[in-house]
């Protein structure tokens, strides 16, 4: 983590101390902050007030944003509606909507202990075969329960719309991609084509996560799932891409995608099979997955038009302090668009 200075890091250190006093009266100053590494999409940092209580600070990316991308304030709607539920949230602290403290609005939130598991070393230096597989029951179970939350119950009934959802992925991903792109990527528009020519009827509507992996949650020293994070993407929808996207990120040795998402933290011994994951979040929701193959092709082809969107803005030099690009963001678009292009051939 990079020690943010007074206007360091995209962060007006000494203006969001001043709202942090006034709007979150539980926390004292002084407060330290600091940019966590490898954020690629919105900006988080982890900060420590006067009696050393941890919690957690995101704001959106440095520079132009894509319109519609990086709400801060759905994000903190989100998390402070799951709260009640099953679904393991931090707990929300504020939101601030005036850009004029920092450039751009933020919310704050409790940190949550645990681990994040974003390689093979992590998991092995945390936790052995035995308790791999009980991350994955957790994970698979954490996805369960928010699928199975009545949005209007909790006030999420007006987060999207309940039908098209797959439709209005397409028109976004494709229209970002579009707007982002540094060149042409010819599998992305086949595979747009294909997916838009045959998309399945959604057997119902869910609070969908939009980018639930292993990487997006805290996991608890006893294989539990602490928190669930980044909810940016998160909307009303068909709960299959979760898991068909979940499927994407679940590399096994021998599976596509191996090549492409190299250093996966489920490539580790004794985490189960895709099968495994998918049998057990049908025991817990008795979902139809007969149509989960095209979802998962929905989640290749989705991460390549958000690798795309992640190349330009590295690019562009609009990241903070995060690592530079090295080229692999702009080789992941086309390995991605690859797989994604392989697993519609059914559908060409």
């Amino acid at each position: 983590m990079a020690d943010v200075t007074d206007t360091a890091g995209g962060l007006e250190r000494k203006a969001v101390e001043a709202w942090l006093g006034e709007h979150v009266t539980e926390l004292r100053a002084p407060f330290s902050f600091h940019l966590v590494a490898g954020g690629r999409s919105n900006l988080t940092y982890a900060v420590t007030d006067g009696r050393d209580r941890r919690f957690v600070l995101r704001r959106p990316p440095l520079g132009h944003v894509l319109q519609s991308a990086h709400d801060m304030g759905r994000e903190h709607r989100i998390i402070s509606a799951l709260a009640p539920t099953d679904v393991p949230v931090p707990t929300a602290l504020g939101f601030c909507d005036d850009p004029t403290v920092t450039g751009a609005p933020f919310y704050v939130m409790d940190f949550v202990d645990g681990a994040i598991l974003r390689a093979e070393s992590d998991v092995e230096a945390r936790f052995s075969p035995m308790q791999r597989a009980t991350i994955a029951d957790a994970l698979i179970d954490a996805l369960a329960d928010l699928h199975q939350v009545d949005p209007d119950a909790v006030g999420l009934g007006g987060l999207g719309r309940r039908t098209g959802y797959v439709e209005r992925q397409l028109r976004r991903w494709h229209g970002q991609f579009e707007q982002s792109k540094s060149r042409d990527v010819p599998a992305i528009d086949e595979v747009h084509r294909r997916l838009s020519a045959h998309v399945p009827e959604a057997p119902r509507t869910a609070i969908v996560h939009g980018d639930f992996r292993i990487d997006n949650c805290v996991i608890a020293g006893d294989g539990s799932v602490a928190a669930v994070l980044d909810w940016e993407l998160a909307t009303l929808g068909d709960p299959l891409a979760d898991l068909g996207l979940l499927m994407v990120y679940w590399i096994r040795p021998g599976h596509g995608g191996a090549d492409v998402l190299i250093g996966s933290p489920t490539a580790t011994d004794g985490f189960p099979e895709r099968e495994a994951l998918v049998e057990r979040y049908v025991q817990r929701t008795g979902a139809d997955v007969s149509q989960l193959s095209y979802y998962t092709a929905l989640g290749y082809w989705k991460l390549a038009c958000i690798a795309e969107g992640i190349h330009a803005r590295y690019v562009a030099g609009v990241m903070g302090d995060d690592a530079g690009d090295d080229g692999r963001f702009a080789d992941q678009v086309g390995q991605l668009g690859d797989l994604a292009l392989a697993a519609t051939d059914d559908l060409a």
